[in-house]
């Protein structure tokens, strides 16, 4: 991967906030237990879900290491990538068949919900073999509103601006350096015809409005942030909601300005899923893009790597440039007849990704490789 992003931020995890301000009303029985009480078989294979589209280049990575951990330990194991879009309905009907998979892949957001619904079983950190590896901070994003873990890191990664580089110079424009620059720089991109096929069919900015998953909110946080805003606030021993701030209002106009008044976003920005945006961005009708570092190696084969830049998120209003950072957990359900082999695989990604270069604070990762202190 060629490309580096152009200067560090402050990273920060959605996740975890969602994590914080679940409900209370968490069942003792369903996690304040490591161990869920089915009958045990050490023999028994483990399945294993990944949120991920079927022969996709993460898909292929967690199919490797799953043959690496069966391999390795003995333990039989069978990935199964369920699709993006479904994954969440097909784990509900297993929910309500009580025949949860052993092993989810799953991001790191989705750790309050399954939390709450006693889906997944409480992890000692302490007890996964390898776990000193993993940085404290990506642990944060395995840890519930009570202060326990719910799942193992399995990789972490910071958002970063995904800028047309051939539109900005065919307009003329300078890198921003201010959320403000970044918004004038998507009007440009809107009006004046960077791609210069003589249509306005071009958006400036490529936004997942769409509430589905809490897209909008997980666009959003990067701007809310770097406005100075916050979604919740430490409050006493606890924490309140901060949404309703001056900066977070402030950050809500702006971005309610580029829908309603310049319009920079694609149409049908309301409504769309990440799994849209890509596509609007890669099929050269979007200029600026906020997303993972993950989505590189596809849009350098279909847009090419020579048309665009991947730079940090600039400061805003609030001082201080931020950045949502964002991954995946292993988590282990609930009723798994072979706890002692979910234990095992859980530990497994941290010796699959010792080849990997890894170095201590926020950074992309590829593919498996755990956030880590190695």
């Amino acid at each position: 991967m060629s490309k580096q992003l152009r200067k560090p931020v402050r990273t920060r995890r959605l996740g975890a906030v969602g994590a914080l301000v679940v409900a209370a009303v968490v069942t003792a029985a369903g996690c304040s237990s490591g161990s869920s009480g089915a009958e045990q078989d050490e023999s028994q294979p483990l399945e294993v879900w990944i949120r991920q589209d079927a022969g996709s280049p993460a898909a292929e990575s967690a199919e490797a290491l799953t043959k690496a951990f069966s391999e390795k330990s003995g333990i039989k194991a069978k990935l199964v990538a369920v699709g993006v879009n479904d994954f969440e309905t097909k784990l509900q009907q297993r929910t309500a068949q009580k025949d949860l998979p052993d092993i989810v892949i799953n991001d790191t957001g989705q750790l309050g919900n399954l939390v709450t619904q006693g889906l997944v079983r409480e992890v000692d950190r302490e007890g996964v073999a390898g776990s000193g590896d993993i940085a404290d901070r990506a642990w944060e994003a395995a840890q519930g509103y009570d202060g326990k873990y719910y799942g193992v890191p399995f990789n972490s990664q910071a958002f970063a601006l995904l800028i047309r580089k051939d539109w900005r110079e065919r307009v003329n424009a300078q890198l921003p350096s201010s959320w403000d620059e970044l918004i004038q720089l998507a009007v440009t991109f809107t009006n004046n015809d960077p791609d210069g096929n003589g249509k306005n069919d071009t958006a400036g900015m490529v936004v997942p409005g769409s509430t589905t998953r809490g897209y909008l909110t997980w666009w959003f946080s990067t701007m809310l942030w770097s406005e100075g805003g916050e979604f919740v606030k430490k409050q006493g021993d606890g924490y309140a909601a901060a949404v309703d701030d001056p900066a977070s209002v402030k950050a809500v106009e702006k971005l309610q300005a580029m829908f309603c008044d310049s319009k920079v976003v694609q149409p049908g920005a309301s409504t769309a899923d990440s799994a849209t945006t890509h596509t609007v961005f890669e099929s050269g009708k979007g200029g600026i893009y906020l997303t993972g570092p993950y989505m590189l190696p596809r849009f350098d084969g279909s847009l090419g790597k020579d048309k665009y830049e991947v730079v940090a998120a600039p400061p805003g209003a609030g001082g201080e440039a931020a950045a949502l950072a964002e991954g995946e957990n292993v988590y282990l359900m609930a009723g798994s007849g072979n706890e002692k082999g979910q234990q095992a695989f859980a530990a497994s990604p941290l010796s699959f990704s010792r080849s990997c270069k890894r170095a201590a604070g926020l950074r992309a990762r590829h593919d498996c490789c755990p956030l880590s202190n190695g």
